[in-house]
Parts: structure tokens; sequence; C-alpha cells
């Protein structure tokens, strides 16, 4: 049976979160039943199905991330929160 589609906002409503530099505080949630990219309390909130497990829910964060905004996920960086659920990511 094949994954339904992650709801994902608008890549302008996304960059729009950004600060001027192009950072983005995202909050995530590793572990969730379904991806989704919402708006929630003033941050960015990423739900993916990774685990914490190794770096896979960082690597799942960035590349659902860059689908949401259409870019590769190699022009997304994560700057802040390796082992925390608030993180910060440079924009390309």
């Amino acid at each position: 049976m094949a994954r339904p589609k992650a709801d994902l906002l608008p890549a302008a409503a996304i960059r729009a979160l950004a600060d001027p530099q192009g950072r983005l505080a995202v909050r995530v949630t590793p572990g969730a039943r379904g991806e989704a990219v919402e708006l929630g309390e003033g941050v960015l909130q990423i739900k993916v199905r990774a685990k914490p497990d190794e770096g896979a829910a960082n690597r799942a964060v960035i590349e659902l991330l860059a689908s949401a905004l259409g870019t590769a996920p190699t022009r997304l960086r994560l700057l802040r929160g390796v082992t925390s659920r608030d993180k910060l990511v440079q924009l390309d």
C-alpha cells in the first residue's frame, strides 16, 4: 500500500517565516503517524515518520522541507538542534 502524500504548506508561506538571513526555526515531531509541514504557534511544525535514531529524523526533516520548498535537500543546512526538537535551518 502506498504512503499518503505529505501535507505541505505553500513554499511562499514557509519562506515568509524565515528571518532576513534566511534562517527558519522549526519544531519537529519525530515518529509521527504521517508527514506534514504545518504552521502552529508562530513556528513551523514538521512531522516525520522517521525515528530520531542516528540522524534519520534530521535527514527526513531536511528532505520534507526541501520538497515543500521545491528545492534540493543539499540547498538546506541544519544550523542548530541536531539532538533537539527545536531546530534552526538555513534556507538557500
